[in-house]
């Protein structure tokens, strides 16, 4: 008959830790060392008194003239200002008319009379997609423009034209629809 073989037990089984426990007790330790840290940087450091330098005289370099000068009047040690700004202003004065000027807005911008060949600038944008904005807006009002690509200074430009016309009836009335749909506009003359 085989002998069974018996396993020995070793009573002196290691015991491992769970990988947990060692992740908490190295969190408590550097909780620790940084809250050591935050203490003894914020205690309060003891204040040298050390009396600041007094200013160089220039007492010495001054010529009286075989006079004798004035007793110094009683020097105190002037406040530390942080601010000049209180001392300045009350020397400044700023004159403000009594009457404002008298100026009118130009509420409605006189029509076109000089013929010639013109262009109405709706916009000029940075970017395509704002510009397509724009001409869809004045689709929308039944306006037909289009988009031109620009380089001004290393940089694109997106400028919405509506025209070229030569019809100064058509012009201003293009310009009073969009004055009523409050969009800006810059007219540029082509030619005569």
């Amino acid at each position: 008959m085989a002998k069974r073989k018996k396993r020995r037990v070793s009573r002196s089984k290691k015991t491992e830790y769970p990988p947990f426990v060692w992740m908490l007790f190295g969190l408590a330790i550097g909780l620790s060392v940084a809250f050591a840290v935050y203490v003894n940087s914020n205690e309060p450091t003891p204040a040298a008194n050390v009396d600041a330098p007094a200013p160089a005289s220039l007492q010495d370099t001054i010529d009286y003239n075989d006079e004798t000068p004035a007793a110094p009047a009683a020097t105190e040690k002037p406040e530390d200002k942080r601010f000049t700004f209180y001392d300045i202003l009350p020397n400044f004065e700023v004159i403000t008319p009594e009457t404002a000027p008298e100026v009118e807005a130009d509420v409605a911008p006189k029509a076109i009379d000089e013929p010639g060949v013109y262009v109405l600038q709706a916009g000029s944008f940075s970017t395509n997609k704002d510009a397509d904005r724009r001409r869809a807006e004045l689709a929308l009002h039944g306006i037909e423009s289009h988009i031109q690509r620009v380089k001004v200074n290393d940089k694109n430009y997106h400028r919405v034209y509506i025209g070229p016309t030569d019809d100064l009836d058509e012009l201003n009335m293009l310009r009073s629809r969009l004055r009523a749909a409050k969009i800006d506009v810059f007219r540029i003359r082509l030619s005569d």
